[in-house]
């Protein structure tokens, strides 16, 4: 039996510029937080000459052909585990759709449980580059490479992506103290919506293929809008950090009609006047998830609670994709 969980992450800066069609031309940067809300894959061998998958369906499957889950498939073809007599299971914290990055935590989770069935050993850079493989190359998914990276990682980290394809990752240089504001003072409220990370980022993917000034633009500035965030945090100054978030997520909306909706617009406006410093939607956008800085945590949570939002509370994860029960 071998379990691997890998966290999801939320992001602090410079999101959108690590597609391909963006970076690949203009490099792109980010800061990104993996927390300690997982994605599980569970995998074992069994006596039944087939393969059983058990996901938000069950697959019952007697070759690698077969399997319907994209992901899976490709990835058992890519280790090379052709045999039969496994089960693979997955599970995860929070739901898929809501703007964690749960596809590319599901990827390296699955990825790096099959290369220990294997007895390979993997480094965090190898297990992003392999999932990225899967999901951008083999899947042709129209996203970037932030999720699968953070989810190999962990902790809170910075990603340069260059155009050769190459990533440099390095932990964010911030005090123990700031960490620890920074943890209380960012809440997550479910916003009850979930949707394709994959429709909402291919309207940014084909504009920025087709070299449309505005997304170039707009991309631009948000990965600048990054660097700032990371020079505010590594000062200790979380509400400039706060100031920044609004600044983002008033930036991000531009990129598509579907990035929000009147309804997440009013909840935002309602935190705004109830305790929120700063906040915007995660992930690609169109429901999920909106995060928000604030001080006055009690007024927020009443304001939040009081327009039917669920809040996730979290920490910061620092190990990353790991194995946590071998045997």
């Amino acid at each position: 039996m071998i379990i691997v969980r890998s966290p999801l992450r939320i992001s602090l800066g410079g999101g959108g510029t690590d597609l391909p069609s963006y970076y690949r031309d203009h490099s792109g940067f980010l800061i990104a937080a993996a927390i300690d809300k997982y994605v599980y894959i569970t995998l074992h061998e069994t006596f039944v000459d087939e393969l059983i998958i058990k996901y938000s369906k069950l697959e019952r499957v007697s070759s690698l052909g077969e399997i319907e889950h994209p992901i899976i498939r490709e990835s058992l073809k890519h280790v090379g585990i052709h045999g039969m007599h496994l089960e693979i299971t997955s599970m995860a914290d929070i739901p898929s759709g809501t703007g964690l990055g749960s596809s590319g935590s599901f990827t390296t989770a699955l990825l790096k449980a099959l290369h220990t069935y294997k007895k390979n050993l993997v480094h965090p850079q190898y297990l992003a580059e392999e999932a990225c493989h899967i999901e951008l190359n083999l899947l042709k998914e129209p996203i970037g490479k932030q999720d699968q990276y953070i989810a190999a990682y962990g902790g809170i980290t910075c990603f340069n992506f260059h155009p050769n394809d190459t990533v440099e990752a390095w932990p964010l240089k911030i005090d123990q103290e700031t960490l620890y504001n920074l943890e209380d003072n960012l809440l997550l409220f479910f916003t009850g919506y979930s949707r394709s990370a994959s429709n909402i980022l291919k309207e940014q993917d084909d504009k920025s293929k087709a070299k449309n000034n505005d997304m170039i633009a707009n991309l631009h500035f948000i990965k600048e809008l990054g660097v700032h965030s990371k020079d505010a945090l590594e000062k200790g100054d979380l509400h400039r950090f706060a100031d920044l978030m609004n600044v983002h997520w008033e930036h991000k909306k531009q990129r598509s009609s579907n990035m929000s909706n009147n309804k997440i617009d009013e909840w935002y406006e309602v935190a705004r006047k109830n305790g929120a410093l700063g906040g915007k939607m995660i992930g690609a956008g169109g429901g999920g998830f909106l995060m928000f800085y604030a001080d006055d945590k009690t007024s927020l949570r009443h304001a939040m609670r009081q327009q039917g939002l669920e809040e996730v509370r979290f920490r910061f994860d620092f190990h990353g994709t790991q194995v946590v029960t071998q045997s």
